[in-house]
């Protein structure tokens, strides 16, 4: 089953399809910051201070879907021994890194003019927190360590306990009295967000996932070329 997911096989697919990737890109992004900026109602309450949700939300989602398919990748690649889902993992880390930092930073101004503050310690925020330190350690862990068979421990150790953050992340909100209002969308219920609302988040959601996808494209296959350079044709 993992044939497919080999360096040679997986290098002329990653290689050729980045062009399309960014293509449909810029025109997914496009699309949204218009329904976002301009076409979207602002909030009775926030004004259009709630245009900052079209970024922070999506980058918040991305972050966290990013770090669970690290994880997932990291316990097949411990499992099953095949270091190229570890280099498949790494390559996503730094997308998910940036977009944890905007999830931060973006909440930090929406929370100013929500809030009066730009920080408090409340509990989903405290809990990203923590995700950027994990992201922060796994790719730090790449860095210092040399040995191939070491360092795909050490990281997998890190994606795996990192995962557990993630459930407190989603149920923060229910579990804590928090600054966050509930979820306004949910997959199990009815949404209580107005579709005018709920399609430029979708569409900011889809490039974000888009860029992620172009930033570890052209990660992957550095890290591919590196390998060959180094003689090292099979992981």
């Amino acid at each position: 089953m993992f044939k497919f997911f080999g360096t040679n096989r997986f290098f002329s697919i990653t290689s050729k399809i980045t062009k399309y990737i960014l293509f449909l890109f810029i025109i997914v992004l496009s699309v949204g910051l218009v329904e976002g900026l301009f076409l979207s109602p602002e909030d009775y309450i926030q004004s259009h201070s709630v245009r900052i949700m079209y970024v922070h939300v999506p980058a918040a989602w991305t972050s966290l879907g990013i770090f669970s398919l690290i994880a997932l990748l990291s316990v097949i690649s411990f499992v099953y021994k095949n270091k190229n889902f570890s280099i498949i993992a790494k390559s996503l880390a730094p997308s998910g890194f940036v977009f944890n930092i905007i999830a931060l930073v973006t909440g930090s101004i929406w929370g100013k003019p929500t809030w009066g503050t730009w920080w408090a310690w409340d509990a989903r925020i405290t809990s990203m927190l923590i995700l950027l330190l994990f992201y922060a350690m796994y790719i730090l862990a790449w860095r210092i360590y040399d040995s191939n068979e070491k360092v795909n421990k050490i990281t997998s150790m890190i994606a795996i306990l990192g995962v557990i953050n993630i459930p407190i992340i989603k149920f923060s909100v229910d579990w804590w009295s928090t600054l966050h209002q509930n979820s306004s969308i949910n997959i199990l219920s009815e949404n209580t967000i107005h579709s005018s609302m709920l399609v430029p988040l979708l569409l900011m959601t889809a490039a974000f996932s888009l860029f992620s996808l172009l930033i570890f494209l052209m990660k992957y296959n550095t890290e591919l070329i590196k390998i060959k350079n180094k003689g090292l044709d099979r992981l």
